[in-house]
């Protein structure tokens, strides 16, 4: 009896990794088409980064001639960040269900007594400082890097 329910427990688990596999893919696929924009300098300076937060298209308004190379530079920065912290918040979105069914799997130890843990913990991903090299430089190379979360840049 025992070993028909192991067998069934093992049998759901697998349907559910399948289908896991399959929304990670999905999800994989959704993220590569991810984009966002976002605007800066009185709505001269348009950005739209990729999914990886490089920028893809740069527009600008027709009155841009009203702000100076200073505040150009300064809206093209503002916006390609904002851009950028839109679309890790997009891909964040896209990923959260799959660490939700992640976390409810069940180990193995939980179904076969005595087999290993393989479950690790993922590593969440340090974010790149928005600093300039002059502000990094001004900050020390010995002071630590300033956490990044899109909280900063909304």
């Amino acid at each position: 009896m025992r070993n028909e329910r192991i067998k069934g427990d093992a049998a759901d688990l697998l349907d559910t990794v399948n289908q896991h596999i399959r929304s990670i893919a999905q999800v994989q696929q959704q993220r590569v088409e991810l984009t966002a924009s976002a605007t800066a300098g009185k709505g001269q300076v348009s950005i739209t980064v990729n999914a990886d937060g490089v920028v893809i298209d740069t527009e600008f308004g027709d009155d841009i001639d009203e702000l100076d190379y200073d505040d150009i530079a300064d809206a093209v920065t503002e916006a390609t960040q904002a851009a950028a912290a839109e679309v890790a918040r997009k891909a964040e979105e896209l990923i959260a269900p799959i660490r939700e069914t992640r976390s409810r799997l069940p180990s193995l130890s939980s179904i076969v007594e005595g087999l290993p843990d393989l479950r690790t913990k993922t590593p969440e991903l340090q974010r790149a400082s928005f600093d300039s090299p002059a502000a990094r430089k001004e900050r020390g190379s010995d002071a630590p890097n300033r956490p990044w979360s899109v909280a900063d840049h909304d």
